[in-house]
């Protein structure tokens, strides 16, 4: 895509509506969060090469709120994650979910998920990492955000997002990363995973994982525990052991009630914890 081009595209880019066309249909347990009594919706974060957008949920009255990032899973910023972030603003937090990868492509429209990865494969953590600074920036000059209060949390794709910011960016507070992944080939546009950065961490992340998940086998759960002891930033990983992948996504078939309740019990707890 021509830099002009891709300009254009994110200028005229907009949120999803609904969930993404590769998660249909769409499980009868799907939670739904209302935005009554908050300021919920698509916002134009300043970045580098332009605009991208963002979904945006906080409190209607208010300020100086605590920040949390949301970071997407491979399907997009659909109807799920936009949902997570105004179950934060709920709680009182201003919850902000950036489109990371807008610039290669609308994942949303894509009807199944071998169209979606050579998408995100093209996806630079350089740019993801400097785009989630801006949103951060974004948040404390313009959305009335605490810039001592800022956590992260992201679901399989943003999960490994989610270690490789909190190592990126030592004023994140606390972070907490659902089944993402850990060990992997490095390239050029991702030379590296969270078990690179895992010794030299300082930000406390907590990890939940599926012990059945079959996409991140339990050797490299375990690998990221060991590199963590060297660290000091207090991590800790917790497996559900009848869990599958994306356990915590309610509009899926993987969904399981008692552990995506309880992880997010613990989230709360844990950002509660380090002061977020």
């Amino acid at each position: 895509m021509k830099e002009i081009t891709r300009r254009k595209f994110i200028a005229t880019a907009t949120l999803a509506t609904g969930f993404a066309l590769a998660v249909q249909p769409i499980s009868a347990q799907v939670v739904s969060t209302e935005a009554k009594g908050l300021i919920a919706g698509a916002v134009k974060i300043p970045v580098k090469d332009g605009e991208i957008l963002a979904y945006r949920a906080v409190p209607a009255n208010g300020e100086n709120f605590p920040i949390v990032l949301v970071l997407q899973e491979i399907f997009g910023v659909h109807e799920h994650i936009q949902d997570v972030t105004r179950r934060f603003a709920q709680l009182g937090y201003l919850a902000i979910a950036p489109e990371l990868f807008i610039r290669q492509g609308d994942v949303t429209k894509l009807s199944s998920i071998d169209e979606i990865r050579p998408i995100v494969a093209k996806v630079p953590d350089a740019q993801v990492l400097s785009d989630l600074d801006a949103t951060v920036n974004w948040a404390v000059k313009s959305a009335k955000g605490n810039a001592d209060k800022l956590a992260v949390t992201g679901f399989c794709w943003g999960g490994r997002i989610t270690w490789l910011y909190a190592a990126h960016n030592p004023k994140v507070k606390a972070g907490v990363a659902w089944y993402g992944r850990l060990v992997g080939d490095a390239t050029e546009l991702q030379p590296q995973y969270p078990v690179d950065i895992a010794s030299k961490l300082t930000v406390p992340v907590l990890g939940l994982y599926g012990g059945k998940d079959t996409g991140i086998p339990l050797d490299t759960v375990e690998q990221m525990r060991d590199r963590l002891k060297s660290s000091s930033s207090k991590s800790e990983i917790i497996v559900y052991p009848d869990a599958p992948h994306a356990f915590f996504a309610d509009y899926r078939p993987s969904y399981r009630e008692e552990e995506a309740k309880d992880g997010w019990k613990r989230l709360l707890a844990w950002f509660k914890q380090y002061g977020v």
